[in-house]
Order: C-alpha cells, then structure tokens, then sequence
C-alpha cells in the first residue's frame, strides 16, 4: 500500500506523466480517492519550484554544451508554438488554462518552461500554475472515480 503511494506520487512529480497518470494509477490500486488526489496534487504543485530552480540555474551552466543548447533551443520553440499564443494573449487565465488542460504536453512542466520563456513574474505564474494542477487534477479524479463507478 505504502508502495502503491509512493509511485503515485513520483507519477506525479514525472514529466510522463504528472498528477493525470498518478491520480488514476492510486485510485485503480485501491489507495484512498482523497487521499491520493491530495498527495498527487501536492507532488504536482511541487515540480514549478523544483523547475524554476532548475530553468535559471542549472539551465544556464548546462547551456555552454552544444548538445545541450540545441536540445534546450528546440523544447523553448515547442513550448512557445504550443503555448505561445494563449499565454501571451490571456496571460495569468492563459497560463491556467495552458496547465489545466488534462492532455500530453500540458500541465506544470511545459507551464514553467512558458513562465521562464514569457520571463512571467514567479509568485503570479505559481499561482496560475497550481490552478491549473488542481483543476486538471479534478477533471483527472472525476473523470477515473465515474469510470470506476462505470458511468461513463
């Protein structure tokens, strides 16, 4: 059971999958349904600081290999094509609903990388971000509950 947690949450906390595989896989394993929404969430919310840190840190040492810069070059033009738009256009909402979205490619990884690339303010887009993950995080535990429950 103990184990079943922790690998809920580190589903939550990888870039693989986030709190819209972690939520699920605790709810299909028997875990408490409030319980591993609140852990999965929290493990979320945990990687915006983790990859700010890591976005204006480590980034900026790594940058001066060239591998690494064309790797980091061509993950800021997908981050910008997918999120460009809405961020730019609605800005604190856009973020929101950029993270909200329970799809591949959303969600709070590629919502930091738009906060360091738009150079968005920290406290604001942490905000913006954990909105998003607690709205994704619902619509991903409804959603796994009424297919338990075989609603939908």
């Amino acid at each position: 059971m103990i184990q079943d947690f922790i690998i809920a949450v580190l589903w939550s906390i990888s870039p693989f999958g986030e709190a819209k595989v972690g939520i699920p896989y605790g709810m299909f394993n028997g875990l408490n349904i409030y319980l591993v929404f609140v852990l999965c969430f929290l493990a979320n919310v945990l990687v915006f600081p983790l990859m700010i840190f890591f976005l204006e840190k480590v980034n900026n040492y790594l940058l001066r290999w060239k591998f690494y810069k064309k790797a980091a070059i061509y993950v800021a033009r997908k981050a910008k094509i997918g999120s460009g738009s809405k961020i730019e256009k609605y800005g604190f909402w856009g973020l929101i609903l950029f993270v909200m979205i329970p799809l591949p490619g959303t969600g709070v990884y590629a919502g930091s990388i738009a906060t360091y690339l738009f150079k968005i303010k920290k406290r604001k887009a942490f905000m913006a971000n954990s909105i998003g993950i607690f709205l994704s995080s619902v619509i991903v535990w409804a959603t796994t509950l009424l297919t338990m429950q075989g609603i939908t």
